[in-house]
């Protein structure tokens, strides 16, 4: 069964920010390390190549605790140059669809979403990408990565935001401004979410293979040889991801899929169950998106190879066991995250690493 999860779906996400974390990430306990490090990932050493990835590491609180639990590479939630609200609640929901794999035809009719959270775990989350102001995220992301022990990684996420007059210079200049930002507080690696809406679209960036280019190239300029990793969605048409990889995959040091697979979300009278305009879709995640994870990781890792690249891939989405981790290790992931999964399972890192040494 589900333990106590660190984010309490039945509080707002400015409940969840202040009185956060819950659960076992709230007990103070620390995972004790064994060893040497015995891994190395964007040119550091950790201690297992698992972590958290952007979304559900509110702050500087949660980092801390995800990295006292075991989870070495955490990362920082998506952040932006200026103060974003979040949606409303509800903002996580279980979803009807927890014992199949979420396939884009089921997902189209439209998925059941209650407040009843059982294993194996899969839930809708509509958030927006909230984000606070720079004069907060920057100090509190600076003393989360110096929270870091020896072995550990802390990673910061940050997305551009679009504006009301629809100026893409504008919206790439926010991209890059937002990732000098990141780096100024020192985290070691950083991350691009290209898994947002691309300016004036409802489509993901990721699939907008011109713009993304081009707003990279302005990111590495700006940073210079910091590591920088792209958080992508699911492609469906292997030509467009062979391209993209082609591409991209030269100037960017990671890859890491999927984030989630939008799914209509209904009550159980068949009505829009995320309030207000824009959220008659949500991102699915948890066990059900594991097939769509894994075959991307496949996929990465075969155009890798073929393209004669060297990105790392981080393999995201339905790991919820340690069993999981090592199916995604074995599919070619160079380093796996679990973010549902750890939500409901904050021990799964300190369940793996003893599998690992059991072995």
């Amino acid at each position: 069964m589900p333990e106590t999860p660190f984010f309490d779906p039945e509080k707002t996400y400015e409940e969840n920010f202040i009185e956060g974390p819950f659960g076992a990430f709230a007990d103070g306990s620390v995972f004790p390390t064994a060893n040497e490090p015995c891994a190395t990932v964007f040119g550091q050493a950790v201690y297992l190549p698992f972590g958290i990835p952007a979304g559900p590491l509110l702050n500087g609180k949660y980092i801390k605790a995800a990295l006292a639990q075991g989870f070495d590479i955490p990362v920082y939630k998506t952040v932006r140059t200026r103060r974003y609200a979040s949606a409303p609640w509800p903002n996580v929901l279980s979803v009807g669809v927890s014992n199949q794999d979420l396939t884009f035809e089921l997902a189209e009719q439209g998925l059941i979403a209650t407040h009843a959270f059982t294993d194996p775990i899969a839930i809708t989350n509509s958030f927006g990408v909230p984000s606070f102001d720079p004069d907060f995220w920057q100090p509190d992301m600076a003393e989360a990565s110096r929270s870091a022990s020896k072995g550990q990684l802390v990673v910061g996420s940050f997305q551009g935001t679009t504006n009301l007059n629809g100026d893409v210079e504008a919206y790439i200049r926010d991209f890059v401004l937002a990732a000098r930002l990141v780096q100024e507080t020192g985290v070691r690696v950083l991350e691009a979410n290209l898994s947002c809406p691309n300016e004036g679209t409802g489509h993901l960036l990721c699939y907008d293979l011109p713009r993304s280019k081009i707003i990279l190239a302005a990111i590495k300029n700006a940073i210079g040889d910091l590591p920088l990793v792209i958080k992508i969605g699911y492609f469906q048409d292997q030509r467009q991801l062979t391209d993209f990889v082609a591409e991209i995959g030269g100037l960017v040091q990671g890859i890491s899929a999927i984030n989630t697979i939008p799914a209509r979300i209904i009550d159980a009278e068949g009505h829009q169950a995320l309030p207000g305009v824009g959220r008659e879709r949500s991102g699915v995640c948890g066990h059900p998106i594991k097939w769509a994870g894994l075959a991307m990781v496949r996929r990465l890792a075969a155009l890798r190879q073929q393209l004669d690249l060297s990105f790392t891939i981080v393999g995201v989405g339905g790991v919820t066991t340690p069993e999981d981790y090592q199916e995604y290790s074995a599919a070619g992931a160079d380093l796996v995250m679990s973010a549902t999964g750890a939500m409901w399972h904050p021990h799964l890192a300190q369940d793996i690493k003893t599998a690992r040494r059991e072995h």
